[in-house]
């Protein structure tokens, strides 16, 4: 073998990098067949077989837990298109009587329920979402844990649908923002 020598600079020459690869063993036969016996499929169904599930279907729970826990607060399309059928219903009971009182119940009131009613819906199936996101770990591979934001997001969705369930439930029975009365 030949001597190890450092320039000044601490550079290794190249007298040693060709020393160094004449002492690596080589491989022997049985070690190239082994490895030229390996194919593509063998390499695919051992990683996937490790990995185990992904936790993509909890990451889509989590996420619209609290999607569906926004939409509980800030109202969706549905409970407008509710609140507006009733409230036109309530005008064509309310033209009948005369009676200020009742006009404004009928139009208003019950359209103020209406959409009381489905943000509680959404509040409530961000609520149910966000809890079998979070307890699904419990049932299924219980020694993978689940990603941290996963969790976050769904105590996230949890959070707002129980916000938006109390609300929905005060507006419904007019403790928050109840209909004035007429006298």
């Amino acid at each position: 073998m030949g001597t190890k020598t450092v320039d000044e600079t601490g550079v290794k020459t190249d007298e040693h990098k060709t020393d160094e690869a004449a002492e690596a063993p080589e491989t022997t036969e049985v070690e190239k067949e082994e490895v030229a016996d390996v194919t593509p499929d063998d390499v695919e169904s051992s990683t996937s077989e490790n990995e185990g599930p992904t936790g993509v279907g909890q990451g889509a729970g989590a996420v619209v837990s609290a999607g569906l826990g926004i939409v509980s607060l800030t109202g969706s399309w549905v409970g407008t298109v509710a609140n507006s059928r009733q409230s036109l219903i309530g005008q064509l009971e309310g033209t009948a009587s005369s009676n200020a009182q009742t006009v404004l119940e009928k139009g208003y009131g019950d359209a103020w329920q209406a959409t009381a009613l489905w943000g509680g819906g959404f509040a409530l199936i961000a609520l149910v979402v966000g809890v079998v996101v979070l307890v699904r770990p419990a049932f299924g591979a219980p020694g993978k844990p689940q990603a941290a934001w996963i969790k976050s997001v769904s105590w996230a969705g949890v959070a707002l649908g129980v916000l938006g369930l109390v609300l929905a439930v005060l507006k419904y029975t007019d403790l928050i923002l109840s209909l004035p009365s007429m006298g």
